[in-house]
């Protein structure tokens, strides 16, 4: 696995990109490809003294004499000063979602001058159709269920009379909360400048395009970069009639207009689990329709196992497993929902279901008609725009289009909001003359059911996949939510934690968590795998007691890790302070021979 930080001894790039200078390495060459798996580089610039992860240098005194006071007035002023390179702007992005809100406020940051074109409203399907709205659904659907819980609620000498909801009042709180969202991010934009561009955004050839709405004309712009970050719109699959009422998408359901006694979901991953978490706390009856052989397929299979015992078979869910929905037809005339399944090996029939209502959650699909692409001989791949590990926009030749990246949904790589961000600070780190690969096994995912579920890195039959044919041994340890003191207290023992790695050298390959808090747990191992940290240095961190955290404290302490010794922070700090040094004197050495040499 590759470690997501890297030392390089080469120089910066030499090319200036957009106007902005790479004064932070006037005076001696920095590491050129250090990478934070898209943590903001300035998160890293506060500390007053050296700090291993940040690499300052004010021991050393070797401050560079031109500081960069420039790039900061810039973000303090607003958007970038006018693009000294003769175009536009120095950055535009088409598509305001997660992703492109990230890239631009980095953009500005590096001091861009950027826009940002939208033709819906700031924040994307995350904020307005997605993440935002569904957890806020989640956070009524947790409450409801622990209220619900008569045992749960006697183990605290509580008693609570029984639980009821106002389905207007839970749907006003989702709307509420993605309405509050989006105004932040539309304010976070404008307080720094970034021109918000109303209307569809259309590549008309290199480093050119146009943006508008039909009825409002189109204006034509030009930019030094190209972003794509136009994000996805929910998959439907042939044969299934959504009519936005009894045939939904997670679109619809988030609105929550009725509440059906008995739903079918079509799809076990992510979106549907959570939505199932949802319709059976308010009291509906739910049918998982999945195509695989098993629920939840896209888990580590011990996770979804105990999660499958936790989460689906005490509540009212049944489900269906090897088949396909190949038709489903919305209610009318006094009909249910009709759906017809087939096998999904052999497409022969094998029932008929009448439901009250039927939420397709198989999935989402690129949307990235209408941008273009054919003006810049780009050739989707199912939809996704082809990229390479940098983000960089592939043709139908297989060359690289100078000055286009595709973030996000759009390009496939990993359909999350907040790998769609990582993406686009890379993207500008880039742009601004900074080499940065993103690692994906570092991002972690999670899905907010309850108990929730995270992970980050491989599964286990992904990992024993990869050793296999790179030959090295795979290890496994694990822990229970049940020894955790802060898990008891809150009679939320059901829960484990996993951790794949290689036993000769510590190295993370993947952590999968199920239970209370999984989804904030998971970020302790997603930064160590972003670090490059072996299991034999975090297993000396420390964790505050009691918390939910000594879960990944006791993990990691049982991972049995046969090279016993590793470079300690300190060490390592000295190792690369004496690099640093060494450095310095190099390029101090080449700067006296330049010298030497004009006088000559």
């Amino acid at each position: 696995m590759q470690s997501a930080i890297s030392l390089s001894l080469s120089s910066p790039s030499p090319i200036a990109r957009s106007g902005v200078a790479n004064t932070s390495n006037a005076c001696w060459p920095m590491p050129r490809s250090l990478r934070f798996c898209g943590l903001r580089r300035e998160a890293f610039d506060s500390a007053a003294s050296f700090d291993a992860s940040s690499l300052r240098f004010v021991r050393l005194n070797l401050q560079p004499k031109h500081s960069s006071l420039s790039k900061v007035s810039a973000v303090l002023k607003g958007n970038g000063a006018p693009s000294s390179s003769g175009f536009d702007y120095d950055l535009v992005i088409i598509g305001a979602g997660v992703g492109g809100h990230g890239a631009a406020l980095h953009a500005v940051e590096q001091g861009l001058k950027t826009a940002i074109i939208e033709g819906d409203v700031v924040g994307g399907t995350c904020v307005n159709r997605g993440c935002v709205p569904s957890k806020a659904l989640l956070a009524v659907s947790g409450r409801m269920r622990e209220l619900q819980n008569e045992h749960h609620m006697k183990s605290f000498g509580l008693q609570v009379a029984a639980a009821g909801y106002d389905r207007q009042g839970v749907a006003d709180h989702a709307n509420n909360l993605a309405s509050k969202i989006r105004s932040n991010l539309t304010n976070s934009l404008k307080a720094l400048g970034v021109d918000i561009l109303t209307g569809v955004g259309t590549i008309l050839g290199p480093q050119k395009l146009k943006y508008g709405k039909g009825d409002s004309g189109e204006k034509i712009i030009t930019a030094k970069d190209i972003i794509i970050a136009t994000g996805s719109v929910p998959l439907v699959p042939k044969g299934i009639e959504v009519d936005g009422k009894t045939v939904i998408t997670s679109d619809h359901a988030l609105k929550l207009e009725f509440v059906p006694d008995w739903i079918a979901i079509v799809g076990s991953g992510y979106i549907g689990l959570e939505f199932s978490d949802v319709y059976t706390a308010l009291g509906s009856e739910v049918t998982f329709i999945e195509a695989l052989d098993q629920l939840m397929p896209g888990f580590d299979p011990e996770i979804g196992k105990l999660a499958q015992r936790v989460l689906i078979n005490p509540r009212k869910i049944d489900s269906y497993t090897g088949v396909f929905a190949s038709k489903i037809t919305p209610a009318k005339d006094g009909k249910p929902v009709q759906i017809e399944l087939v096998d999904a090996k052999t497409k022969e029939p094998k029932d008929t279901l009448e439901v009250d209502a039927a939420l397709i959650a198989t999935g989402r699909a690129p949307f990235t008609k209408g941008l273009g692409l054919e003006n810049i001989n780009v050739q989707t791949q199912r939809g996704f725009v082809p990229v390479d590990e940098r983000m960089r926009v592939i043709d139908a030749n297989g060359k690289l289009v100078p000055h286009l990246y595709c973030i996000g949904d759009a390009n496939g790589k990993m359909m999350l909001a907040h790998a769609a961000s990582a993406q686009g600070i890379s993207v500008v780190e880039q742009v601004t003359g900074k080499d940065h690969v993103l690692n994906h096994l570092s991002i972690p995912a999670a899905c907010f059911t309850h108990p929730e579920i995270s992970m980050v890195g491989l599964t286990e039959p992904q990992a024993r996949e990869k050793a296999q044919k790179e030959g090295f041994e795979v290890s496994v340890a694990k822990t229970s939510f049940k020894a955790n003191t802060k898990a008891l207290a809150e009679n939320e023992g059901e829960g484990m934690a996993k951790l794949i790695y290689r036993p000769d050298n510590g190295e993370i390959l993947g952590v999968h968590i199920f239970g209370l808090h999984a989804a904030d747990l998971i970020h302790e191992a997603s930064n160590a795998i972003a670090m490059g940290t072996r299991i034999q240095d975090i297993k000396f961190a420390v964790h505050a007691h009691p918390t939910l955290s000594e879960v990944l404290d006791e993990l990691f302490k049982s991972a049995k890790v046969k090279t016993k010794t590793s470079l300690s922070p300190e060490p390592k700090s000295l190792l690369i302070l004496q690099w640093l040094k060494l450095a310095h004197l190099v390029q101090l050495l080449s700067q006296s021979r330049s010298r030497r040499r004009e006088v000559l």
